[in-house]
């Protein structure tokens, strides 16, 4: 894996860097000396949370290629480069595939899943640009590796942004770029991600998916709930080792040792009966 160790007055890009996961990253990377661009759907907290963070504020909507490649334009136009690109923004509502239709498919996928391809497809060819290199860090989950019932279309998503971000690390190093690749999988954290139908647009309204407060929740009520600030720190130790995977709650993998138990169990079976 590349690792991207200089990150004094470079450019870092962060989507759904108004609130949550994406300003606690985006604060870490400023107090390393980059230069920042926050770019959300929320116009309001993109504007405050700019002026917090003195970055530069850009409306998008990742869902849209076109604005996501908007948003990589204005970050040329106004620094003439960028080096980490954080494809952050994500929604994360709940229903069963028995209660779901297509609408809730194509939102859920829109967002978490073309968000990210979006992002990759606007600045992979930026970052390969650069002699210095760059990083992306693409935000999944925990639920990207392990799935539970009531999240099948958000693990759906999840599971794309692990597998494209696998696949994108690979190709990098196959090449020999300095460009490198991180896929995060956050556990519990205090994000608005419980407030996510707010940005549901019209022509994909209906459906059954629900936003859940999880902390407030018995499960939740079980789980160490990390500050966004805290995926900051990891986030930025994750680009400067050159990490594939980064993790917020290791206590919580339980559930992905064991579904990659069932794997190895299963491909034993096989072989088994092969051999017979």
């Amino acid at each position: 894996m590349s690792a991207f160790t200089q990150m004094e007055g470079r450019v870092a890009v962060v989507t759904g860097g108004a609130s949550g996961i994406g300003f606690g990253i985006a604060r870490r990377l400023g107090e390393q000396g980059m230069k920042l661009v926050i770019a959300d759907i929320d116009p309001v907290p993109l504007a405050n949370a700019a002026a917090e963070l003195g970055a530069l504020p850009v409306r998008t909507d990742v869902s849209d290629a076109d604005s996501v490649a908007q948003l990589a334009q204005a970050v040329i136009d106004e620094f003439g480069a960028v080096h980490v690109v954080c494809n952050n923004a994500g929604v994360g509502s709940s229903a069963t595939i028995a209660e779901m239709n297509l609408s809730d498919w194509r939102w859920m996928i829109d967002v978490n899943l073309y968000g990210v391809i979006n992002g990759v497809n606007a600045f992979l060819p930026l970052l390969k640009k650069n002699a210095e290199g760059g990083h992306f860090v693409n935000t999944a989950s925990i639920g990207g590796l392990a799935s539970m019932p009531g999240m099948a279309a958000y693990a759906v998503t999840k599971f794309g942004v692990v597998a494209l971000t696998e696949t994108l690390a690979m190709e990098l190093a196959a090449e020999g770029s300095k460009v490198g690749a991180t896929v995060l999988c956050p556990g519990t954290v205090r994000t608005n991600i419980k407030n996510s139908t707010r940005n549901r647009p019209a022509v994909l309204a209906g459906g059954a998916m629900a936003d859940i407060d999880l902390e407030q929740s018995e499960f939740g009520a079980l789980m160490r709930w990390a500050a966004p600030d805290e995926v900051g720190d990891i986030v930025v130790r994750a680009i400067g080792r050159g990490d594939l995977y980064a993790f917020t709650h290791p206590e919580m993998c339980d559930a992905i040792l064991k579904r990659h138990d069932m794997i190895a169990q299963a491909v034993a079976a096989a072989h088994a009966e092969l051999e017979a």
